[in-house]
């Protein structure tokens, strides 16, 4: 089976080509600020970054002759774990008004789409998928609940990464996903935490809009008081508050960069201002590791963290240190989305694994 994979990020779009489960072509096709400037919208992005990857299949000989196209989830609205089949409502829901942000993974299913029906037309039998999207929601009814009626929890969060290393420690013991109560711990751009009870995630916290701790590039929960002051002092208009909770928010806001290696590289220096921020966020993400401990009733056979983040061995031991009392804490750096897409849509292709309809 051969599968195409297409992850698009704020910055770059990742691309794959899968034979089965052997990975045969991987790129990371980078975006300058200026090549991107001209586009308002995301979406308008679409012929943009279509063009780049079938320019990287050219160049590298791969002809467009694939039993599946699978893109990354985009922010719609919320539907339960696993491997959708992406249809027309899946494509006007991103397109008009269903999307919950404007963000690059929303491009995953248009481009993904697009493909496919390029393959198709030429008398090929091509399938488009999404798996596991940011926006999978399995949490129970008491997760829901916050103090307002009107706003009721959601969570947007790592989840095709969480459950694709949730697998690989499974398989690793010799177990399956389903038998096993983890927290898992995303540190990102944003950090999410999630508790994994027998396959289904029933609590996380929106890593995107506003919930959480605080990281290199959101704010994480606020003073919900002074937040709503701060929206009537006519200071900033709504765009730019929306940013002080995502992109240029958390260690960002405070000190000016994203770039995790500098801001370490800053503290072997003696920062003690880089210092104080960094261990505030370990603290606080060590706090909303240990809540999860409560939903999960103190029934815990691993925590297991990921995430670009989880490469720092300094990070790595001040979580162990707060959380290790919790249960056995285990390290998988970085992401591994683009293998998860290939094994989602080849578990499809297979007949091990049933595509959902969205609906």
């Amino acid at each position: 089976m051969k599968i195409l994979v297409i992850n698009p990020g704020s910055t770059s779009t990742k691309m794959a080509v899968y034979e089965n489960e052997k990975p045969i072509l991987l790129r990371n096709i980078t975006h300058t600020a200026e090549e991107l400037a001209p586009f308002g919208d995301i979406t308008e992005q679409q012929d943009f970054r279509r063009q780049l990857v079938l320019d990287e299949l050219r160049q590298a000989n791969i002809p467009l002759e694939f039993d599946a196209v699978i893109g990354r989830g985009g922010l719609v609205k919320p539907i339960a774990g696993g491997v959708y089949e992406i249809n027309q409502k899946m494509i006007d829901d991103t397109l008009h008004g269903c999307v919950m942000h404007n963000h690059a993974c929303n491009l995953g299913c248009l481009i993904a789409y697009e493909i496919a029906a390029t393959i198709n037309s030429q008398l090929s039998r091509c399938r488009s998928f999404i798996a596991d999207p940011g926006v999978v929601d399995e949490l129970t009814p008491l997760a829901r609940i916050s103090g307002s009626p009107i706003m009721p929890r959601i969570c947007i969060w790592h989840a095709l990464n969480q459950r694709a290393i949730a697998r690989r420690y499974a398989r690793g013991i010799g177990k399956e996903y389903e038998d096993l109560n983890l927290i898992i711990c995303h540190l990102g751009g944003g950090i999410s935490v999630a508790a994994h009870e027998h396959g289904r995630a029933i609590d996380a916290n929106n890593a995107l809009d506003g919930e959480g701790p605080l990281s290199p590039e959101r704010a994480g929960s606020l003073p919900a008081a002074d937040l709503i002051r701060l929206c009537f002092s006519g200071k900033y208009t709504e765009k730019q508050l929306l940013k002080r909770i995502a992109g240029k928010a958390g260690l960002t806001a405070h000190l000016g960069t994203n770039d995790m290696r500098e801001i370490l590289k800053r503290i072997k220096q003696g920062d003690e201002h880089a210092q104080l921020l960094v261990d505030a966020m370990l603290y606080h993400t060590a706090k909303q590791i240990a809540s999860e401990a409560a939903v999960l009733c103190g029934q815990i056979d691993a925590i297991l963290l990921t995430g670009g983040m989880a490469h720092s061995d300094y990070i790595v031991s001040e979580l162990r240190r707060r959380i290790g009392f919790l249960a056995p804490v285990y390290v998988f750096p970085g992401e591994d989305e683009m293998e998860a897409l290939a094994l989602n849509a080849l578990a499809v292709l297979q007949g091990r694994r049933e595509a959902k309809e969205y609906q």
